[in-house]
């Protein structure tokens, strides 16, 4: 299983000083939506320069103009983008559409959705690279959130899936053995008083379970 790094800071400089105490212990970066609506797709191109060996993860949250967006978003250095799960048909075959143009990788999100089991059939049809069973900031502050929904929902998924939604030490076992590819960690690292050490916790942590 591979560790994401989720990036909520807002600034390209803040998100660079913890990449410097982090980057080793991950696999994929990924700057999250307020960063790239603050600082446009440079952040992007920022990162990739500053960690080119490193997947570098844009979440657009795409809704509408799946090829468009997601073309732009890999000419600026991105490896990977997202899309919606709940967005049109036609805007995630767009996104998918741009990935196989660039040999990049098309994530649906599945933020948001309800009836997970009918969309992850459907996602795999339209040839999304994986899909991220993600409980938002919004959701996982609600009274009585449990990861255990993403979880089950990803026991029975036909498709690789990622999950984010307040992944942590405690946490992070279980998402392995529900059979994720890639475990997403956010506030646990760019929240913690020392990011570089709970970053190898959780690399140490994944070893361990590996």
């Amino acid at each position: 299983m591979k560790l994401q790094v989720a990036i909520d800071l807002l600034s390209t400089a803040d998100a660079l000083t913890l990449l410097n105490k982090v980057a080793d212990s991950v696999d994929i970066i990924e700057l999250g939506t307020p960063l790239i609506k603050q600082q446009g797709l440079s952040v992007v191109t920022n990162v990739k320069a500053a960690y080119p060996d490193k997947l570098v993860f844009a979440d657009m949250k795409t809704m509408d103009a799946g090829e468009l967006e997601a073309n732009l978003a890999f000419a600026a250095g991105a490896d990977i983008v997202t899309v919606l799960a709940s967005a049109a048909d036609s805007t995630i075959a767009g996104a998918v559409k741009s990935g196989k143009a660039h040999g990049k990788a098309v994530v649906a999100d599945m933020i948001g959705v309800a009836d997970k089991a009918t969309r992850l059939k459907e996602l795999k049809e339209l040839g999304v690279s994986w899909v991220e069973l993600h409980a938002g900031l919004d959701e996982q502050a609600q009274a009585g959130y449990s990861i255990d929904n993403l979880l089950a929902a990803g026991r029975d998924a036909s498709i690789p899936f990622s999950v984010a939604g307040g992944i942590n030490l405690d946490r992070i076992g279980a998402v392995e053995k529900a059979g994720a590819t890639i475990a997403v960690a956010g506030a646990a690292i760019y929240g913690a008083a020392d990011p570089a050490a709970a970053a190898k916790a959780l690399r140490a942590k994944i070893e361990k379970l590996g």
